[in-house]
């Protein structure tokens, strides 16, 4: 088996000219492009065709994760900008407690021109539904930034619906347009936390989800908020080298019962989905080993999947799929809990063996990068530069607001 801490990402590459990544979106979202991989045949038609593809009565599981306006930008006296950028909630560190908070919270943030800001807070006057209010900004202790407000009906969701900036993706080299708001949003996006788009799930219509409901494909939602890692470059020669950012996943228990229903088997709208979904398993291993595990227990590190788990006790292929999802359920059965939260580092690469992905709808990716790993682990590594190579002559978009593609190995 290979050893994907092994593996040199400069075989990862393809060229990408500026000219092929799409820096805005068609029109009518399902109008893309859809390339369509299965068993080894490429050929594409539009993402409209899209139900017709997939098996009757199967299973679909999306990611309902929601962009958060999660830039700001403040003016010190001294004419400085300096952006604050809002990553992942520190006090409270639940998002839903998160959004819900009034007169202050605390985030890790990412700060841009940050030495022009030695001392001192940051301070922001602007109005939300008809009310004047001051937010403050102040250092804390590492990444941690803390923020306060004056008007105590504002919740903080209110707060960065009124002053924040969506923060679209660096690569598309321009700024955030008052359409990103509904373009860079999925029509099924419901829980705030991300800092970027699942952006496979762009190319869905109220349309499209009506056929796959015609076409009877059971859909289920589940959430991961995407964090800034995703844009993380990998820098270092093999992928041992790279650290993966760890996101939050909530997976209700209904789509824990869907998948058992299914026979532990889906078509996953995203990587995001995939990396969900496939954590799932190790997770199933974890409660198995532990049936006492706490949620905090659960998290799944980035190499796991590539080494023996915990004492011994479990490996890889000795527990089955579905015996792996029943043991989420009782567990969350047996703590009267609705959902699975936790988080996941996991990394996905040629060598990794998938558990319950059987179909995966994505764009295409950055050369180089994580995602394209993970495509390259579902396809087989022979087969991802074909793909790729097909979309690159039939000018196909490419990125987040690019054309997508089925992968059916």
């Amino acid at each position: 088996m290979l050893d994907p801490h092994h593996i040199r990402i400069a075989d990862y590459n393809y060229p990408l000219d500026d000219n092929r990544i799409a820096k805005f979106p068609l029109s009518e979202r399902d109008s893309s492009k859809l390339l369509v991989y299965e068993h080894g045949h490429i050929g594409h038609t539009v993402f409209t065709d899209l139900p017709a593809l997939l098996p009757e009565g199967s299973l679909m599981v999306m990611n309902n994760t929601r962009v958060i306006q999660a830039r700001l930008h403040f003016h010190k006296e001294t004419g400085a900008s300096i952006e604050v950028f809002c990553l992942e909630p520190a006090v409270p560190n639940d998002y839903v407690l998160m959004f819900q908070q009034t007169v202050r919270c605390s985030w890790h943030c990412l700060v841009g021109n940050s030495k022009k800001w030695k001392e001192g807070s940051l301070v922001l006057n602007a109005t939300c539904n008809g009310h004047d209010f001051t937010l403050c900004c102040t250092r804390s202790d590492g990444d941690i930034i803390d923020f306060e407000w004056s008007d105590a009906t504002l919740t903080w969701a209110d707060v960065l619906d009124a002053v924040g900036e969506l923060p679209i993706p660096p690569y598309l080299n321009r700024k955030t347009e008052a359409n990103d708001l509904r373009t860079y949003q999925t029509v099924y996006s419901k829980i705030k936390g991300s800092v970027a788009a699942p952006t496979a799930g762009l190319h869905f219509t109220e349309r499209v989800l009506r056929a796959l409901d015609e076409h009877d494909v059971e859909r289920a939602e589940l959430t991961l908020h995407v964090g800034a890692g995703t844009f993380k470059p990998v820098k270092s020669e093999q992928v041992g080298g790279h650290e993966m950012h760890s996101e939050w996943i909530y997976v209700p228990l209904s789509v824990i019962e869907a998948l058992i229903r299914h026979g532990a088997e889906c078509t996953a709208v995203g990587t995001t989905s995939v990396r969900t979904l496939e954590s799932l398993y190790y997770i199933g291993l974890k409660l198995i080993s532990n049936p006492d595990a706490t949620e905090a227990d659960l998290h799944v590190q980035q190499w796991e999947p590539y080494n023996q788990m915990g004492n011994g006790q479990c490996k890889m292929d000795n527990v089955s799929s579905i015996d792996a999802l029943a043991a989420i359920r009782n567990w969350l059965v047996r703590h009267g809990l609705s959902a699975l939260h936790t988080s996941t580092q996991i990394i996905i690469a040629p060598s990794y063996k998938f558990h319950i992905v059987r179909r995966m709808i994505t764009n295409f990716h950055q050369p180089q990068s994580t995602l394209l790993l993970l495509v390259s682990a579902f396809v087989g590594e022979e087969h991802w530069r074909d793909i790729y190579d097909y979309a690159l002559s039939n000018d196909f978009r490419f990125l987040s607001y690019g054309d997508s593609s089925i992968l059916i190995p």
